[in-house]
């Protein structure tokens, strides 16, 4: 659950309404998980994913139709690059937000072993 806060110019029709604030249900500090907090970060985020599967789809296409090893080499390297750099773009956005907010509300040790363990997986 979650709340809108308005505020408008002084006339109760919602057209006139000059912003709205998105706060979840609990306050700020407690933002759901995994939710860039700007969303043209999420887009940009979305829309490389939507290129990768989209390359990915025509790796596999390429195995299906017998094409030279070294081609579907070279292209599901592509693929795995591109993921790479999706993965840093999260990354990144998580640092500047939920890592930043953590370390602020004094949960520095909980945010660096978290992020210590995606690290250990590259």
């Amino acid at each position: 659950m979650s709340c809108i806060v308005r505020k408008h110019t002084g006339v109760d029709k919602p057209e006139e309404f000059l912003y709205d604030i998105y706060i979840p249900y609990r306050g700020i500090e407690y933002m759901p998980k995994g939710i860039p907090r700007d969303q043209s970060i999420q887009h940009t985020i979305l829309h490389r994913m939507k290129i990768a599967r989209g390359h990915l789809d025509r790796v596999v296409n390429m195995v299906e139709s017998g094409h030279y090893c070294i081609d579907v080499i070279h292209q599901s390297l592509a693929v795995q690059s591109a993921l790479k750099s999706i993965d840093q773009l999260v990354l990144k956005n998580h640092m500047e937000t939920c890592v930043a907010d953590a370390i602020k509300q004094g949960r520095k040790n909980e945010v660096i072993e978290e992020v210590m363990k995606v690290m250990e997986k590259r």
